[in-house]
């Protein structure tokens, strides 16, 4: 029998709100499709993650290629509303909160500490940017040998042709896709 955890990927105000710095096109469309996904593993006490991108303040923390991009458009700022996750999305006082400064929620967070001590098996994923966030982690977590399902409708990209391209190439290792409609059945067994 699995142990299933949720992971919310930088459903923030700077890359989904539309005024944001860094939106993510389509980013909007899949937040009541999270919020299903999120209602489902609340309803079953099933642990969840929120993953959330998090700098400090002068950049310095920033990954090199992305240095030049923040000096002129600063985002997820640590402290900021920007840096928050969306109210649709809110954390309760009982869910985790991972703060990252990669793509990955494995480098240098407690993500796999925790996963490890909840006895978490299985790791279902959500949220943005499919090239990006949702690939690394998902990699590292498939690395990790967790069972890693990436949930197809709750998750999303800038450009379509990439997202679907990442989506079938994590398939070919061996990461699973399913839709949200699956997952009443998949937590069932």
């Amino acid at each position: 029998m699995s142990t299933p955890c949720l992971l919310i990927i930088d459903m923030q105000n700077d890359f989904i709100c539309d005024d944001a710095p860094l939106p993510i096109p389509g980013a909007q469309n899949i937040i009541p499709t999270v919020k299903s996904v999120l209602d489902i593993f609340r309803a079953h006490s099933l642990p969840i993650f929120h993953i959330q991108r998090i700098h400090r303040r002068d950049g310095s923390d920033v990954e090199i290629s992305r240095r030049e991009l923040f000096a002129t458009t600063p985002f997820a700022v640590e402290g900021t509303h920007g840096a928050c996750v969306i109210d649709d999305l809110c954390p309760l006082p009982d869910e985790y909160i991972i703060r990252k400064t990669r793509m990955s929620a494995f480098i240098h967070t407690e993500l796999d500490l925790l996963l490890r001590s909840l006895a978490i098996d299985t790791i279902y994923i959500t949220g943005i940017q499919t090239p990006n966030c949702i690939r690394a982690t998902a990699f590292d977590a498939f690395a990790y040998n967790y069972h890693t399902i990436l949930i197809e409708d709750a998750i999303t990209a800038k450009n379509e042709d990439i997202h679907h391209a990442n989506i079938i190439d994590m398939t070919a290792i061996g990461i699973r896709v399913l839709q949200y409609a699956d997952i009443m059945n998949e937590l069932k067994n």
